[in-house]
């Protein structure tokens, strides 16, 4: 019987693996990982390694979970290193929690190894940092994408009206409608917001505009990318060394 690992691969720059990922990876018999990974990371591994794509993307999903958590119980009885690469952080909207639960009643040994995640790094990349005084002592991180089959959204829209930023993750596909939500509960229109494209990677892109441009004529957008809500987007016109590309 082998051990799972569930690792955090970080937002997608190989260099923001932590020690113990990097290790892993390298000693790892296979390795089952999502969508987002950058490609680089996976040249860590031993020749022998068995590399297993599981990504899925919205609408297209190429390996459903069941099936994924099916993957995970035969290797940890026929492998003895196997890890669950993910990206970001495996417990923050990356379905880990699910993943350790399924072992845990099939009485596989499991390890978390967490990761960078994206909500804090890929603003911090494109010169957006989530808090800073005087502007911004509190930040929420919620999903843009819930789960379908749920009858009602289980975010507390009204609750984020007081919050000075906001990081969206998986928004791209609803960021009209999120904007809209955002304005309705008593958020400025003209509160700016940054979309960062395939963030801490080479082909990082960083879209401004605000709430009300959002919710009426919004940008385009290239998933995967975060959503910054907040004054503290303006700080990246100092802080920022990379383009920017400008909705206002």
């Amino acid at each position: 019987m082998g051990k799972v690992y569930l690792v955090g691969a970080g937002p997608g720059d190989p260099e923001l693996l932590t020690l113990k990922a990097l290790r892993l990876i390298k000693s790892a018999d296979v390795i089952l990982y999502d969508r987002l990974i950058n490609q680089e990371i996976l040249l860590f591994a031993k020749p022998d390694c068995e590399l297993v794509y599981v990504g899925k993307e919205d609408g297209k999903h190429t390996i459903e979970q069941e099936k994924i958590n099916e993957l995970l119980l035969k290797y940890a009885h026929t492998r003895e290193v196997v890890v669950r690469l993910k990206g970001g952080d495996p417990f923050i909207f990356g379905r880990g929690g699910e993943e350790a639960l399924f072992l845990v009643e099939h009485g596989i040994e499991f390890e978390v190894v967490p990761g960078v995640s994206s909500f804090y790094s890929v603003p911090a990349y494109a010169g957006i940092p989530i808090t800073f005084r005087g502007i911004s002592s509190s930040f929420a991180v919620i999903t843009g994408h819930e789960d379908p089959r749920k009858e009602r959204s289980s975010i507390d829209w009204k609750s984020l009206k007081g919050i000075n930023t906001l990081i969206v993750l998986m928004g791209v596909s609803r960021r009209e409608e999120i904007a809209r939500r955002l304005i309705e509960i008593g958020r400025d229109p003209k509160e700016p917001v940054a979309f960062i494209e395939n963030g801490t990677t080479e082909r990082q892109r960083v879209i401004l505009t605000d709430l009300y441009e959002l919710s009426t004529n919004p940008p385009e957008v290239s998933p995967p990318a975060i959503m910054v809500v907040g004054s503290v987007v303006r700080l990246r016109e100092k802080l920022a060394l990379k383009e920017v590309k400008a909705c206002l």
